[in-house]
């Protein structure tokens, strides 16, 4: 990929240390593995909203995917539905959600940037419904523009168009349109794309057990646990860190997704662990995208799942519920 393209996927915000953290917090807790449980062989097979997956590894909505690929998002989708899991498609995505939801079978949801004009919400979200998609994922904690040094550096502007919302005046500007971004989320918020679209709302950006319970109360079908992959407020904490008193504080009334530093197996298998349902991959999905299109995406799946299975036969765990009754030290 060009500089500034892979600059736009691969840095974080700030002095990047929350993208550093992101891993660290990862390896400092251990699996305590059970070898004399009996149990094998394993089973990844998991399920969310419904819908049942392969294993309880998603893909995260991730922007402008042309940067990767001549596929796009389109390769990504047909990556996800080869593996037998869901595809979120971003709002600035490089093709139109209609483009993408012709490209694979499988199931996919739209997140949504909520925007400053509420007509237009109305209208990414009646279009999300009509092209069937079966969720919306609401991202909360995007108010504003993280401070991406390395796009400054690199001078970068999108190459792309944006296949989803095109205004005059934007092109492939990010930074232009995040600008037209709603600058106030809320739980009202919540409940407008709840309303207006008819679909389960998943909120994602929640680092704190008290929003976790404003989403639910807000009629929230699921959390995803995220700081937007270190990409937003730099000297946040680690997702990981955060998990188990979010876990603690949602306590089962809707399912927990965890993104955000996530590279291997053991990763999948220690976020479940600390309280997780299913966890989103960002970054190494658009990796492999990048080197192989829906081959690429593929690939990286099967690796995640091949590591998770090698590592829940190793600690114990039969099944994704063994795995949530697995201690971690």
């Amino acid at each position: 990929m060009p500089e500034g393209g892979f600059g736009y996927i691969a840095g974080g915000a700030g002095d990047e240390w929350t993208l550093r953290e992101n891993r660290a917090a990862f390896e400092r807790k251990q699996i305590m593995p059970r070898v004399l449980t009996g149990k094998g062989p394993v089973d990844l097979s998991s399920q969310i909203l419904g819908i049942s997956i392969s294993s309880p590894v998603v893909i995260c909505p991730m922007g402008g995917q042309g940067l990767a690929h001549a596929t796009a998002e389109a390769g990504m989708a047909m990556g996800a539905a080869a593996s037998n899991t869901i595809m979120a498609l971003s709002t600035v995505s490089t093709l139109s959600m209609e483009q993408v939801a012709t490209a694979s079978s499988g199931p996919k949801w739209f997140q949504l940037y909520l925007q400053a004009d509420d007509g237009v919400n109305r209208d990414l979200l009646r279009r999300a419904k009509a092209a069937g998609y079966r969720a919306i994922v609401l991202t909360v904690d995007s108010t504003a523009t993280g401070n991406r040094e390395a796009d400054a550096r690199n001078n970068f502007v999108f190459p792309l168009p944006f296949g989803n919302l095109v205004r005059k005046g934007t092109g492939g500007d990010i930074h232009a349109l995040n600008a037209k971004f709603a600058l106030n989320i809320n739980p009202r918020s919540i409940e407008f794309v709840r309303n207006e679209s008819g679909l389960p709302v998943i909120v994602k950006g929640i680092s704190h057990p008290d929003d976790a319970l404003l989403a639910i109360n807000a009629g929230a079908a699921a959390i995803q646990v995220s700081n937007h992959g270190g990409r937003q407020l730099d000297g946040s904490p680690a997702t990981f860190t955060v998990l188990p008193a979010i876990a603690k504080a949602v306590d089962r009334k809707v399912p927990i997704i965890l993104d955000s530093g996530v590279r291997r197996g053991q990763d999948v298998f220690k976020a479940l662990a600390f309280g997780a349902d299913v966890v989103g991959l960002g970054r190494a999905a658009y990796y492999g995208l990048a080197l192989g299109g829906w081959k690429g995406v593929r690939s990286v799946l099967e690796l995640l799942n091949k590591e998770l299975s090698m590592v829940m036969q190793l600690a114990g765990a039969q099944t994704v519920e063994d795995i949530k009754r697995t201690a971690l030290v």
